[in-house]
């Protein structure tokens, strides 16, 4: 599949359409489960992460390890950008995404799905599980600087 496809699948319209931002965040955001929200996230950033770090990783480890491999090295670009930019070292992207990815895991081992549920309800439960994870990747960075200072 083309990146092309792939956008159009993942917001129902073209790329560079003007109602791809919508389409992106109504999708997302109203995934009937964490797993959805992530499938529709950033299509083109989605795209290259499961054509060249996922797939990949599909062919050496189970498909568990691969999502939380793929979830931490898209952290670690996230947190490679931010260094360059603070000229600071910070891995905080790559826990916060390492444990966005467990959530999927944990969301999908757990079957949970609120797709009876209305828009808002689904968008609030993402959302919620985003900051969730947000929140103890500053408490989990607290306790290890703790630690370290000990």
């Amino acid at each position: 599949m083309t990146l092309t496809e792939y956008i159009k699948k993942r917001n129902g319209v073209p790329i560079g359409s003007s109602k791809s931002l919508r389409n992106n965040l109504y999708r997302s955001l109203g995934a009937k489960n964490f797993s959805g929200f992530w499938n529709y996230w950033n299509p083109i950033f989605g795209y290259y992460l499961g054509k060249f770090v996922f797939k990949p990783l599909k062919k050496i480890f189970p498909v568990t390890i691969s999502l939380i491999f793929t979830f931490v090295f898209c952290g670690f670009i996230h947190d490679a950008v931010s260094m360059l930019f603070h000229e600071k070292i910070s891995l905080s992207f790559t826990l916060w995404f390492l444990l966005m990815g467990l959530a999927v895991l944990t969301t999908k081992f757990l079957n949970h799905n609120y797709s009876e549920q209305k828009w808002i309800i689904r968008a609030l439960a993402n959302l919620a599980i985003i900051g969730i994870c947000f929140l103890m990747t500053i408490y989990i960075k607290k306790y290890i600087v703790t630690i370290i200072h000990n």
